[in-house]
């Protein structure tokens, strides 16, 4: 008899030809699938040899997949009952939950949604037997086309296998790997959250299909908690944040979508981004450069962006004669700069700095707010260097940019190591040198990491940094990306002590990634109540009653002078309830409040958006407060 030794140590007996809910009927596991050297495995396939098996409970972090899997299969077999002649498409677990596209005879709504949710519940209430079907390819594609499922054959198509895995629940069954629940009545706490258009297969030349999103978690406490995250997210929106407290503004119709427009308290809060962000890139050893927004085809074929990217650039332009493209990339310039003269190995490392604008096709559907757009500022660097200078660089790049990302206030950073593809440019022996350069630097740093083989670029391996925001949500930031092919396009060279040339390494670095998305992540990082050292309007002044207004502009102009960003509300006709509500919902970070009192005696009563009263305080005293918050970069008032 198999015997089938378990991640907890329980070793189990089985019979010839046993499946994993065999064995978790043995062990005396509610087990719903098996984790099989980390894969997931429907607990109705045969056994398997493995070096680690984990039967799942549905409590397991692991089986939430599957649990949503099965979910949005019920949603399918729900809208199947509501909706005849609904064509199905695909409906996966994501990060978060799950959808499923539907092609519908006539459109439906938001409004449809309770409905498609109350016929999911009476499918669980009959707890229907989810069954594992294999069907000859013949006989399922058969299947397909008698219910008209269009989508379906399409996938079938691309499938090589003769079986073909099917699952049945009740009266529906469709097209599935797997895995999913044993059955329909295990999916108990679920939510259908919304409704969006999805072209089929990412193809906007393609149908466009509706997608029904939802979610799902083993326990009820699980799903109450996700959906206040769900508010909480909402809330913390950059799309509705940004006009709300006049930051930036997107005008599809009349600019073109994509593309930003910042107003003057979003360029503040960038202005002092890219100032602290030069400052600290001097220091750091760095040049700055800028270059062009267009540079000729010649130059784009070089690098090659037009074999490789041109379906990411925009159309070229005719400048007398020749084809100009704007740049999607600011790299060639840089190397352009690196061969206006003969480099020594003396003169190595050389790192040039941009905040360069460049302009990327990416088609309307994936457009979203700031966090993807069509033109956009990169944070933008090249190191260029010996190869016995390439793991202090890599080092003094990951601790640069730790630290900066710290600045801004992100504490929790895990990396991604991708490695060397199958197909490559480059000596092996460069890429060894490079791979390991990286490790050594995540590994010094203390940082969680894991590696991506063979998913590095074909021209270098890199780092991705993802940091953690307030409400845990991971976003990647970081690049840094070592460049084993442009350096032989363009022959870019130095001379050595031995006085021959030689090839430099070059490495791509971006630490904020864009100053768009970098922009909108933080908005929603601190639900756009920035630190005092970015808040556009640091402080306002807020009259009692007409006769304190010389005295709340007296007040502001002192704290002008020490240079704070202020305004004084000398508006009249709006109550100080008003007012005060008002810098709450601006998230001005002070109100200092002059009436008749504090003008007498040369005070302010101030108060912090926070809602906290601190009273009456001498103007010297609020003022210095205000630099010392400003000073430290930090979150506190």
């Amino acid at each position: 008899m198999p015997e089938v030794k378990l991640a907890c140590g329980q070793v189990v007996s089985v019979e010839e030809g046993a499946s994993w809910a065999d064995v978790a009927a043995a062990a005396g596991i509610e087990a719903v699938a098996a984790l099989v050297d980390g894969e997931l495995r429907d607990i109705r396939d045969p056994i398997q040899e493995g070096r680690t098996v984990k039967l799942l409970k549905l409590t397991d972090p692991e089986s939430l997949d599957v649990l949503r899997h099965t979910a949005a299969h019920i949603l399918a077999q729900a809208v199947r009952r509501l909706f005849p002649g609904v064509k199905l498409a695909i409906g996966p677990a994501i990060s978060d939950g799950f959808y499923y596209d539907f092609d519908f005879p006539s459109p439906i709504t938001r409004e449809d949604l309770p409905r498609i949710e109350e016929e999911m519940k009476r499918i669980v209430a009959e707890d229907l037997p989810v069954e594992r079907v294999f069907l000859p390819r013949a006989e399922a594609e058969e299947l397909l086309k008698k219910e008209g499922e269009v989508y379906k054959l399409e996938l079938l198509s691309e499938i090589p296998d003769e079986r073909i895995s099917f699952y049945r629940q009740g009266e529906f069954i469709d097209l599935c790997r797997g895995p999913h629940l044993p059955s329909t009545g295990l999916v108990r706490h679920f939510k259908l959250l919304d409704l969006a258009g999805a072209y089929w297969r990412g193809d906007a030349t393609r149908v466009m299909l509706t997608r029904i999103y939802g979610t799902a978690f083993p326990s009820a406490e699980a799903l109450e908690q996700h959906l206040k995250w769900r508010e909480e997210a909402r809330r913390r929106d950059h799309r509705r944040l940004g006009p709300e407290l006049d930051l930036f503004s997107i005008h599809n119709d009349t600019i073109g979508a994509g593309l930003v427009l910042w107003h003057p308290k979003g360029a503040r809060v960038r202005h002092e981004i890219e100032t602290f962000w030069k400052e600290r890139h001097f220091e750091g050893g760095y040049q700055l450069v800028y270059t062009p927004h267009i540079g000729r085809a010649r130059l784009w074929q070089t690098s090659g962006h037009l074999d490789f990217y041109r379906e990411g650039m925009y159309s070229p332009m005719d400048v007398e004669g020749q084809e100009f493209y704007i740049k999607p990339m600011n790299c060639p310039f840089h190397i352009a700069i690196y061969k206006s003269r003969t480099r020594s190995y003396r003169d190595l490392p050389i790192r040039y700095a941009e905040l360069g604008t460049v302009y990327r096709y990416e088609r309307s559907g994936v457009l979203h707010g700031l966090l993807r757009v069509r033109g956009f500022t990169q944070d933008d660097a090249h190191i260029i260097c010996r190869p016995d200078q390439v793991e202090e660089e890599i080092q003094r790049v990951l601790r640069f940019a730790l630290s900066l990302l710290r600045t801004f206030g992100f504490s929790e950073f895990s990396a991604h190591l991708s490695t060397r593809p199958a197909k490559f440019v480059g000596a092996p022996e460069d890429w060894d040198r490079a791979t390991e350069a990286l490790r050594r630097a995540i590994e010094a740093e203390g940082l969680d990491y894991d590696v991506k083989q063979g998913e590095g670029a074909f021209y270098g391996p890199k780092i991705d940094i993802d940091i953690e925001d307030s409400l845990r949500r991971a976003w990647q930031l970081t690049t840094i990306q070592f460049d084993f092919n442009l350096p032989e396009r363009f022959d870019m060279t130095y001379v050595g002590e031995d006085g021959r040339e030689h090839r430099p390494y070059m490495i791509h670095r971006a630490l904020l990634g864009s100053l768009e998305r970098f922009f909108g992540i933080l908005i929603e990082h601190y639900g756009g109540a920035f630190p005092v050292w970015l808040a556009p309007v640091q402080a306002v002044v807020l009259p009692i009653t007409e006769g304190q207004i010389p005295y709340a502009e007296e007040v502001a102009g002192k704290l002008a002078a020490a240079g704070i960003r202020v305004e004084a509300w000398t508006r009249g006709g709006k109550t100080l309830r008003y007012l005060i509500r008002e810098a709450q919902l601006q998230k001005i970070p002070y109100m200092l409040v002059c009436g008749a009192r504090e003008a007498g005696s040369g005070t302010a009563a101030l108060r912090l958006r926070t809602g906290e009263d601190l009273g009456p305080q001498p103007i010297e005293g609020i003022i210095s407060r205000i630099q010392a918050a400003i000073a430290s970069r930090g979150p506190e008032l």
